[in-house]
């Protein structure tokens, strides 16, 4: 049976995380229009399959996946950046298993400068964690931007 999955836009990629924990024989197809995803799950080795009719075309060379012990999340990077997927399926037919992962959701279209958008962001939010040593680099890049500007005028 499918994979229970939740997904989330960005500006130049889709995430799809399948929520399968301690997958094995994890097989993810990326294809210009479609995902398809199988995998052995849990204890019992349940068998999962899902298989997606895209809302728009990927750049099926660029897509990867991740697995963890909990999930398997695919980054589908859209073969048109900057466009907006109001949903995952090209059909609007709702999907039992599928639903927004409303945690990592964004209506990015507003906010136009900040959004890396790519898998880096991941390491980057890992090595960011521990945030508070960076702030006082932070204030100091800002002094010397208005000195800088200073310099200017």
């Amino acid at each position: 049976h499918p994979a229970t999955a939740k997904w989330y836009d960005r500006r130049d990629s889709v995430f799809i995380e399948f929520c399968v924990a301690d997958s094995k024989d994890v097989k993810i197809n990326f294809d210009k229009t479609k995902c398809g995803f199988s995998c052995l799950g849990g204890t019992d080795n349940v068998k999962h399959e899902n298989e997606i009719d895209l809302f728009d075309a990927i750049d099926e060379n660029e897509s990867k996946h991740k697995r963890t012990d909990r999930s398997v999340l695919c980054y589908l990077r859209k073969a048109q950046p900057g466009k907006a997927w109001p949903r995952l399926t090209k059909e609007k037919a709702k999907l039992s298993w599928l639903s927004v992962d409303f945690n990592n959701w964004k209506d990015w279209e507003d906010d136009s400068d900040e959004e890396m958008g790519n898998f880096d962001q991941f390491s980057d939010m890992m090595n960011n964690m521990g945030g508070e040593d960076d702030l006082p680099d932070l204030d100091g890049a800002d002094d010397d931007e208005s000195a800088d500007s200073d310099d200017e005028s």
